[in-house]
């Protein structure tokens, strides 16, 4: 098991570059190269649906990708990252199959949350209801149909494939410890836990984010891990200042809100919400700009006023490529208000400075930059696999084949953001201090400094032009301006 490395880590689906993990492996190791240096393999396992985020089990690599032997050879030669969905798992799974069998005699039955149980008389009231953060326009249920021919309503916060899970319950708690000891055994480097936020539940609450439940939920999980070295990363997307709690335990956050910042920072010649978001977010933090969902909205809320979290948000379909509102509509069976889908470089118009831009304050920012595959190579709109699915998420989904890898990081701006990522990976100063040197309300200027290493960054958003230089060993030179 490598350890974090303060390098860039790649999020990837097993078979999005290449058919599967072989083929991964080979683009990582011949086509990429030193760009990258860890690896977030979005869900490997058996799965009914979500590209994945419906896991049947945690013990099996699905066959399609190829086995535990693959994962194995990826977690030798990279830090290595992989999802616990911890709030739910599949309505195939042997365990919720099995429980739609036995009912009461099932040795799962206390696995899953039964509002008969949950809810003092069974059912929630209209106000209770209206507490809960939830994802559909009602309660958050499906119902279970036993082979006795009884039926009763289970807690589903998401789609109908993906059940939730009773954390709280010895069952629940068995299942966590189990999991995830066995994926500490394969050589993770960090546990993701995915939608960790709806996993706390309590009556007469949002069911959300739920205090003090979650951190005795976070620690729990972190007792697993810690001992084997292993990381623990909480997935939220909501208010920022919950990623903030979340890093005053000294775990690792997100950055969710660096992606819509820089939107209104490169649409309108601006940097006064950017720069104050740089002074206050969490150091202990993964970045991102792009990830298997969409961009996120929520996630900015009171660090852009709400009149520019409207205006981006709208500007997206203006100054963007390919993208439209109906994408993100249950036309394309994708009512989630929380977020836009399009791919990054298509939301900067596919314009290549601009997307240069943004990568190049990523990687400046305080954390660790992830990139998923569709912005590595710069990828438009898919709206080819949208139509297909009509699952708007898809429009950011893209398979590549090797082929198809091996043509576009011959494109210049694949070549210069690759050539970027090097550099970041291998320059010492950003394994240092981060500083807001000051500017004007139209730029930014950072500086990178450790060990007599420095690295500076100077971005005019109204102008698009952008200068880095770096100094090691005394020797200073320019990475790349225009």
């Amino acid at each position: 098991m490598k350890k974090i490395e303060n390098k860039i880590m790649l999020i990837t689906y097993s078979d999005s570059m290449g058919d599967n993990l072989k083929d991964l492996k080979y683009v990582l190791e011949n086509l990429i190269g030193d760009a990258v240096g860890g690896v977030h393999l979005l869900p490997f396992f058996p799965s009914s649906g979500d590209r994945g985020f419906a896991p049947l089990n945690y013990r099996e690599v699905d066959p399609a990708f190829g086995d535990w032997d693959d994962i194995k050879a990826l977690t030798k030669n990279y830090y290595f990252m992989a999802d616990y969905m911890i709030n739910h798992i599949s309505a195939k799974s042997e365990y919720y199959q099995d429980f739609l069998k036995n009912k009461d005699n099932s040795v799962y039955k206390d696995l899953f949350i039964r509002y008969k149980d949950f809810w003092e008389g069974g059912e929630p009231t209209e106000e209770q209801v209206d507490l809960i953060y939830k994802r559909k326009p009602r309660a958050p249920y499906v119902m279970a149909n036993f082979a006795d021919g009884t039926s009763e309503k289970v807690w589903c916060t998401f789609d109908e494939e993906q059940i939730d899970i009773n954390c709280n319950s010895d069952t629940g708690k068995k299942f966590i410890q189990d999991n995830l000891e066995f994926l500490t055994a394969q050589g993770v480097s960090i546990v993701r836990l995915d939608a960790f936020a709806y996993a706390t539940k309590r009556a007469d609450t949002s069911c959300f984010f739920v205090e003090p439940d979650v951190w005795e939920l976070l620690y729990r999980a972190d007792d697993v891990l810690k001992p084997q070295g292993v990381t623990l990363l909480p997935e939220i997307h909501e208010h920022y200042t919950m990623q903030q709690k979340i890093e005053s335990k000294d775990f690792y956050v997100y950055d969710f809100a660096l992606p819509m910042l820089l939107l209104n920072a490169l649409y309108y010649g601006q940097s006064q919400y950017l720069k104050h978001w740089l002074t206050i977010c969490p150091r202990k933090q993964f970045t991102t700009l792009d990830t298997h969902d969409g961009i996120g909205v929520v996630d900015v809320k009171d660090l852009l006023p709400d009149d520019e979290i409207k205006k981006t948000q709208e500007d997206i379909y203006k100054f963007g490529a390919n993208v439209k509102k109906i994408y993100s509509s249950s036309a394309y069976n994708n009512l989630d208000i929380y977020q836009v889908n399009c791919t990054y470089y298509s939301a900067l118009g596919n314009h290549d400075k601009d997307y240069l831009i943004a990568r190049a304050v990523q990687f400046f920012a305080p954390g660790i930059p992830q990139v998923y595959y569709v912005g590595m190579l710069a990828g438009q709109n898919d709206l080819e696999l949208l139509e297909k699915t009509k699952v708007g998420r898809d429009i950011n989904r893209h398979y590549y084949s090797v082929d198809e890898i091996k043509t576009e990081i011959e494109r210049p701006v694949v070549d210069s953001l690759l050539s970027l990522m090097r550099f970041r990976n291998n320059c010492d100063a950003f394994n240092g201090e981060f500083v807001l040197a000051p500017s004007e309300d139209d730029s930014i200027h950072i500086i990178r400094e450790h060990n007599g290493g420095r690295a500076e960054l100077c971005v005019n958003f109204k102008e698009k032009t952008l200068k880095i230089n770096c100094t090691e060993n005394g020797i200073a030179k320019e990475v790349m301006s225009f």
